[in-house]
């Protein structure tokens, strides 16, 4: 902990002193150890994208509590003193602005030392994890247990378990439709009182992890995406190890195809045929994966159409590939994937490929993301964020929940297409099937980190995209912190009656309004009466 005395040190939080400040960080460091609290370390707990030296979302310190006891402590000792908090599981999606708070001055709660797999359970098919677990840490556990089980992760492995959950986050494996593996949270709540959600609100009852209710109103749903409480631990559904894993690769040369292709993946996914969460991206998201930008062209504005085909071409991926899978008995795999290709391959210019692996061959398969959709992690997909700028590229994220049909992914291109261009950016976009009836589109706006006017641009399109998609009914499933606002206002029915339904739980809960205020543009009475959310 810095002992300087200096206000100037450290950023005040909303209605405090630097005084006051000290006095609680004084208190927090008193309560769980001195060690546990850094003033001084923060350079990675900014918004990794923001232009060097312009980030204003930058917190007063770090406290990384070690156990729940720790975090009861902090959480009383903060509401005590209305010290502002802002939970950090891994702070690893730097899409969505990383592991920045969105109040100056707040304290980062960081759980990178709560990150233990405290269960696995093979017969049940479960863990219970800590908010720091990390995927690779999951990975790690039900390996060294020799567990028949396999974890839905996500691409890149460094994330977090439970912060990836609470954020509606994209897994790949069957239990990821509908985003359906978690069942069951430990929560602090702003007072320090603990509270478990669904049957774990019984003592001792072992159907925590397995039943995703309990007696009355369902509570976990609250904790998602809020900033109604702390979530210290949480239960995750493993999946048996299948027999056969097939993953399936499907190219679409011909661009105007993409929405027939889009109609036959619904109509497979509401058959069961397909039973995961497949992922469909356009060329230069692809080549985004596997090379930069200035590969293939260095000029200004969008890349052109034909050199876009020409990527197409070399890196043999078509205008569109989709990654998908199919899991199980030989023979079932067998049918499905004769069903779906005959499907697929019915529309002009598809082509559908994949090759059986039993399990002895999951971790040592070549391709990255054949190896996630096993639940087998990886750093290997981090080079996306080079597409523009190389070492020192970013990216910004709009991901807005779209009908999965194909006349609405078709409305969406066209809309997000058009204004890309306009911005002057490059469009890449990965549909991805929410389930068999929704998608997020993901569009992700590439540049150069050290370039402030093409970072300012870039916040710029992604705000507007969150305006332009709103008014034509397409909500974001999550937002980065610079956009949360914009995104809540466009779910405005009844003149914003979610937004107050919201306003009342938060502040019904936490009246100080310490926990992660304007999370998800929940912001509660004392941060509204002053003045937030700021006018742009």
């Amino acid at each position: 902990m810095n002992d300087d005395n200096s206000d100037a040190n450290i950023p005040i939080p909303l209605g405090l002193t630097g005084e006051s400040l000290r006095v609680a960080l004084a208190a927090i460091a008193s309560a769980i150890g001195p060690e546990k609290l850094d003033t001084d370390d923060l350079a990675d707990v900014q918004d990794p994208f923001q232009f060097s030296g312009a980030a204003v979302n930058v917190p007063c310190g770090v406290v990384s509590p070690t156990s729940v006891e720790d975090v009861q402590a902090i959480m009383r000792i903060a509401n005590e003193h209305r010290v502002p908090l802002w939970p950090l599981g891994r702070g690893k999606n730097n899409g969505y602005g990383g592991a920045a708070p969105r109040v100056r001055g707040a304290l980062m709660l960081s759980f990178r030392s709560m990150n233990k797999v405290l269960e696995i359970n093979e017969k049940l098919g479960y863990a219970i994890v800590e908010p720091g677990v990390s995927w690779f840490d999951l990975y790690e556990a039900i390996e060294a247990g020799g567990h028949n089980l396999a974890a839905s992760i996500v691409e890149i492995g460094w994330g977090g378990v439970v912060s990836n959950t609470l954020e509606h986050g994209q897994t790949y494996m069957p239990y990821s439709i509908d985003q359906a593996s978690h069942c069951g949270f430990e929560v602090v709540l702003p007072n320090g009182d603990l509270l478990r959600t669904g049957s774990g609100a019984m003592e001792n009852n072992p159907t925590w992890p397995l039943y995703k209710r309990g007696f009355g109103p369902t509570s976990t749903e609250l904790f998602m995406q809020s900033n109604f409480g702390v979530v210290t631990k949480m239960g995750y559904w493993l999946m048996p190890k299948p027999e056969v894993y097939m993953p399936l690769w499907l190219q679409v040369w011909d661009d105007a195809q993409m929405p027939a292709v889009v109609d036959a993946l619904r109509e497979l996914m509401l058959a069961g045929t397909i039973n995961m969460r497949p992922s469909m991206n356009n060329t230069l998201c692809i080549a985004s994966k596997n090379s930069a930008r200035t590969d293939w062209y260095d000029g200004a504005g969008p890349v052109p159409e034909e050199i876009i085909d020409k990527i197409a071409k070399a890196l043999d991926v078509g205008r569109w590939m989709m990654r998908f899978a199919l899991y199980g008995d030989e023979p079932i795999v067998d049918y499905n994937f004769a069903k779906l290709k005959k499907r697929f391959e019915s529309i002009p210019s598809v082509r559908v490929t994949g090759q059986k692996h039993g399990a002895d061959e999951f971790e040592s398969l070549p391709s990255a993301v054949e190896r996630v959709m096993i639940g087998v992690p990886s750093t290997d997909l981090n080079k996306m964020s080079g597409w523009s700028g190389g070492d020192t590229g970013g990216h910004v994220d709009f991901s807005p929940v779209i009908p999965l049909t194909g006349e609405h992914a078709r409305a969406a291109q066209d809309l997000f297409t058009k204004m890309s261009a306009e911005a002057g950016f490059d469009y890449l976009v990965g549909i991805v099937p929410i389930n068999a009836r929704s998608a997020a589109s993901v569009n992700i706006i590439p540049f150069d980190t050290t370039d402030e006017g093409q970072v300012q641009r870039a916040y710029a399109h992604a705000k507007r995209m969150v305006v332009v998609a709103g008014k034509r009914g397409y909500g974001a499933y999550r937002a980065h912190l610079s956009f949360m606002d914009p995104a809540a206002d466009q779910f405005g029915f009844n003149d914003h009656a979610q937004r107050r339904f919201n306003e009342a739980i938060k502040n019904a809960l936490d009246p100080k309004g310490i926990i992660a205020p304007g999370k998800s543009g929940i912001w509660g009475a004392r941060f509204r009466e002053a003045g937030f959310p700021q006018p742009e």
